[in-house]
């Protein structure tokens, strides 16, 4: 079963706490108006609302692509993601969450995103790239996921960086040698 790789998109895709508002090395400017953004900001009639500034690195969408992984939006940007991301990075439309409730508190002090993303993989292999991922989620998810799970934090100052690729490679490779043994295992 190919496994899923979730990916928020401000923090790892767009880094933008950057340090001083500088744009990182090989990333993009782009200004964008996502319905969402409009709603959040709640302007008063005829009122115009400034677009977002996304930063994005146009070699993300290859390198993410180049995984083998099935790729999935785990972001507030729900759908716009297809729309204002994706085609900026050369990725296709992808599959995304639909959240029950954006920015929730959560009882137990998990991250809002955790319980939805966990339910919507429902036992299958995850990656979960996102930036506000905490131990209490890392530790949630070992104990209702059934299947593995690798929540990867990525820091908002930096985005997705090589150490970043490295790591999905190396942990899908090693869920691959463990699903041989099993198998090797049942089969004697």
């Amino acid at each position: 079963m190919t496994p899923l790789l979730l990916i928020d998109v401000d923090g790892p895709l767009n880094p933008y706490a950057a340090p001083g508002e500088q744009r990182p090395d090989g990333y993009d400017t782009h200004h964008v108006l996502p319905d969402s953004w409009v709603a959040r900001r709640r302007p008063a009639p005829g009122e115009r609302v400034e677009p977002l500034r996304v930063w994005l690195n146009p070699l993300h969408g290859p390198e993410l692509l180049s995984l083998p992984y099935e790729l999935v939006w785990a972001t507030t940007w729900m759908d716009e993601a297809n729309t204002f991301i994706g085609p900026r990075i050369g990725l296709p439309e992808l599959p995304y969450i639909r959240w029950t409730e954006v920015f929730r508190e959560d009882p137990d002090g998990l991250h809002w995103k955790t319980r939805d993303l966990v339910a919507w993989a429902a036992g299958r292999p995850f990656v979960w790239l996102d930036d506000e991922l905490g131990p209490q989620d890392i530790e949630w998810i070992a104990a209702h996921h059934p299947g593995p799970a690798l929540p990867l934090w990525v820091d908002p100052r930096a985005g997705l960086g090589e150490l970043h690729f490295a790591a999905l490679r190396e942990w899908v490779q090693d869920e691959e040698r463990a699903q041989d043994e099993e198998s090797a295992e049942d089969g004697q």
